[in-house]
């Protein structure tokens, strides 16, 4: 439910230039200016050319009365010439004196050769290319430092915390960016004004709460409820999800939940937010075999924090979770995450509203009708409805269409709702058929059951993991059911079970998903709504649920063996009055089943109006339907 993408994360104090190419440019141009010294000292000529010779050979020379003069540097290296008239190339030797020699001057004043001393020969490229490993090595130290004191995943960075700082540009994100949550704009408007104005609050003694939860289901738009909050107070807006504290190294999760308070504090006043509170906050102490839980830890130093500051700091905690019931009790108490916010699924208003939002960023056709839209997708989220949009526009776009039109939106919804079809699944006669059967079975039902919601489309097309598929919407929303519609619900998931025993006298795998639904619905029925005259309004058995593993994998047994016996029976009068009346309907109705199954054979998908049209029943008013009127 938003209309615009998330701005570029900025560093805190505001954006700074990127500068994420400029160490690697810097690095190259180094190395290539090294290289070329390198190159330049070793392979540039040399004018003057000096012939290295051994000691033992310049005691030769000088016994044979060769040499003329010497030039000796740093007491060790001694330039040789000879005397031109020798028959000798007058080039100048150099030889290595090895040894400390105490009678080589005499010899050589006894032999008349000159004797001369320099200095040594300090070549600046040869002392550079000698520093040059120092250079590197420390260059590389000063690298690895750098990257420890930058952000993300560089090294060593385990400490630090990843929350993302989010700046707006140009636009501000507002409440009138979401759709709809009037309730949850209502509740959080008061977060908006004690950021704005705080001593309206305080001067009263009033406490505005620490930490604000939102609670919805996945795809309400609650890290966007979160945005729009920074938006309306005009503060900073720190993102960071629960999963990132928690690192496989001990301390690291702590560490961060440190980092991103003192990070609050530092740019207040703000918002911190933290999306997935669950993958931190659940139930501590439900761990089997001990040991160490850095998790746990964790949550520790974030129920410290929340206790550590005050609300005069101008920071505000806002989280996210759609599981609250496996949150610690400790985070949910006055003082942490005191108040409660629901995000709610949208209702009929509020999905035109989203659909409206959406919609403004592509080409539509005349005959769009968002009201409509909105009535035929109940149940969707602000997410769903942002997917069907985009759908409908890939649809519109291969088809090369200069908008998007109705159709387009029927198929996306088609798509989104039953999954994607498998056109090119080859299937034999005889599967086809039973299949045929099976789905007519299913739709006739939705005609002859006053409870049941109208048929939407029912078709033999394999989608997902499903041969077929006939599927109903409700007209409207609808937030709890009556006991008319489960019935009626449990009588359609039989109709393709009695439909393959009346034509083959047998039935298909492909009832599992049928019977186990039915299952479920009347076991709920008796054992959770109370909708069973002889065990009365009483809930059997409690849920147990290990927070670890977060979902059911026992229930608990809290009544005796009769009980659990009358609850079996229960059960099964339910599901065999729902088979027989699915049975007495399509036996009635046989001729108009087979002839519903010989259509679907050939045109494969049948919508409620060519349905209606075959079997000459009544059209149904404000249908579904998004291809026509």
């Amino acid at each position: 439910m938003f209309s615009d993408q998330n701005k570029t994360p900025q560093r805190p104090g505001g954006p700074r230039p990127n500068l994420s190419g400029r160490p690697n440019r810097l690095a190259l141009v180094f190395f290539i200016i090294m290289a070329g010294l390198f190159i330049f000292y070793f392979f540039r000529g040399n004018t003057r050319t000096v012939q290295e010779i051994r000691y033992s050979d310049f005691i030769s020379y000088l016994d044979q009365g060769l040499v003329e003069s010497v030039t000796i540097h740093n007491n060790n290296i001694m330039d040789i010439f000879l005397r031109s008239a020798a028959g000798q190339d007058p080039s100048p030797r150099k030889t290595l004196i090895p040894y400390e020699d105490p009678n080589l001057l005499a010899l050589l004043k006894e032999k008349n050769v000159h004797i001369s001393g320099a200095a040594a020969n300090i070549n600046p490229w040869r002392i550079l290319i000698e520093m040059l490993p120092w250079v590197i090595g420390f260059g590389f130290v000063w690298f690895m430092f750098r990257n420890m004191q930058g952000s993300g995943n560089k090294a060593f960075q385990f400490g630090k915390s990843r929350a993302k700082r989010y700046q707006d540009e140009g636009k501000k994100f507002s409440f009138s960016d979401v759709a709809g949550q009037k309730d949850a704009k209502y509740e959080l408007e008061e977060v908006v004004a004690f950021l704005k104005n705080p001593q309206k609050f305080t001067k009263m003694g009033a406490r505005i709460p620490k930490g604000v939860l939102l609670v919805g289901m996945p795809g309400t738009g609650k890290t966007l409820m979160a945005r729009a909050v920074a938006g309306e107070a005009g503060v900073a807006y720190f993102h960071m999800s629960g999963s990132d504290f928690v690192e496989m190294f001990v301390g690291v999760g702590a560490s961060r939940v440190r980092d991103l308070f003192e990070q609050g504090k530092r740019n207040a006043p703000c918002i911190i937010f933290i999306d997935e509170l669950d993958a931190v906050g659940r139930t501590r102490g439900a761990g089997y075999g001990g040991g160490h839980d850095e998790r746990e830890q964790t949550l520790n130093q974030l129920l410290v924090e929340m206790d550590g500051f005050d609300s005069k700091d101008g920071v505000i905690i806002l989280a996210a979770t759609n599981r609250p019931d496996v949150l610690d009790p400790a985070l949910l108490r006055p003082g942490r995450f005191d108040r409660q916010v629901m995000v709610a699924m949208p209702d009929i208003k509020e999905r035109e509203d989203i659909l409206r939002i959406h919609s403004a960023k592509i080409p539509l056709g005349k005959d769009i009708d968002l009201s409509r839209i909105a009535r035929a997708t109940p149940g969707m989220s602000g997410a769903d409805i942002a997917n069907l949009v985009n759908e409908a526009a890939l649809f519109a776009a291969r088809k090369d269409k200069p908008g998007v039109e109705m159709p387009d939106f029927e198929e996306a919804r088609d798509k989104i709702l039953m999954g994607v079809a498998r056109t090119t699944l080859v299937i034999s006669e005889k599967e086809r058929r039973m299949t045929a059967v099976h789905e007519a079975g299913h739709a006739l039902l939705h005609y002859f059951l006053k409870n049941a919601d109208p048929l939407h489309k029912v078709t033999i097309v394999p989608h997902g993991r499903a041969l077929g598929m006939a599927m109903s919407l409700p007209e409207e929303d609808s937030y709890s059911r009556t006991r008319g519609w489960i019935e009626d619900r449990i009588v359609i998931c039989y109709g393709g079970w009695i439909a393959e025993k009346f034509f083959f006298d047998e039935t298909t795998t492909g009832t599992k998903q049928d019977i186990q639904q039915a299952t479920e619905m009347a076991r709920h029925m008796v054992c959770e709504w109370g909708m069973d005259e002889g065990l009365g309004p009483v809930a059997y058995g409690q849920e147990e649920e290990p927070i670890f593993i977060g979902k059911e994998i026992a229930r608990h047994k809290d009544y005796s063996e009769d009980t659990a016996r009358r609850i079996d029976k229960a059960v099964q009068d339910i599901l065999d009055a729902a088979r027989k009346t699915a049975g007495k309907i399509l036996g009635a109705n046989r001729d108009k089943l087979e002839k519903l199954s010989d259509a679907l054979l050939v045109r494969e998908t049948m919508a409620d109006d060519e349905v209606r049209a075959l079997l000459e029943l009544p059209p149904q008013e404000n249908r579904t339907s998004l291809a026509g009127k």
